[in-house]
């Protein structure tokens, strides 16, 4: 296990505590609209679940995948206790070596994995355009540069953190919907609590 893995891996360990709460996000949440029954959704670096079992319970059927062992036990969980074991396909996988091309997915999902330097996000970010069919969409939600005077979670290092000129580069083949830089009060369990400085996206991939 990478060192980087392991690290996640043993802030998962407690069993008895979600790291970012069991809630969806709240961004992603305002997006119920656009997740329909039957849709196939693809939950990027899912952690424990949180978003990937919101998405099932909406009845997609959602394909959660994280790198720790630990964080997808953990989802399994919360999808059994959800009642949508049979909607989740939970992974433990390093993103970094997913099949991005295997399957087209209606939805593909990223929510705050800032774990990734600019080459492993470029690599992300094509990963998750190659993994969206055409007409789907592309949710993405992170950590703005002023989150470092906020401190109240995500990466420490400002190149991890997102821009709307980034985000407008890295999808500039997508159909851009909206880009947006704002700061707004989480709750998202014990990591992210407080005022924090987010960038959000929505965008489709042309026809």
């Amino acid at each position: 296990m990478k060192p980087s893995i392991a690290n996640w891996n043993e802030r998962y360990a407690d069993a008895n505590e979600y790291l970012f709460g069991t809630a969806p996000n709240a961004f992603l949440e305002r997006l119920k609209a656009r997740f329909k029954p039957g849709m196939k959704v693809l939950a990027v670096c899912d952690g424990e679940g949180r978003n990937g079992v919101w998405m099932a319970e909406l009845g997609c059927e959602v394909w959660s995948v994280d790198a720790a062992p630990n964080a997808s036990d953990k989802a399994r969980r919360l999808a059994a206790e959800r009642g949508v074991s049979d909607r989740m396909h939970i992974s433990t996988h390093d993103m970094m070596q997913w099949d991005w091309k295997a399957q087209q997915f209606d939805a593909v999902v990223g929510i705050f994995f800032q774990f990734a330097n600019p080459k492993m996000r470029t690599s992300l970010f094509q990963g998750m355009q190659d993994a969206t069919k055409p007409g789907g969409l592309i949710v993405l939600e992170g950590y703005g540069l002023k989150q470092l005077e906020f401190n109240t979670g995500g990466p420490k290092d400002a190149e991890n953190l997102y821009t709307i000129p980034l985000v407008r580069e890295e999808f500039s083949k997508m159909d851009i919907e909206f880009v947006e830089e704002y700061d707004a009060s989480l709750s998202e369990g014990a990591r992210h609590q407080g005022m924090s400085a987010l960038v959000d996206m929505v965008a489709t991939k042309p026809l």
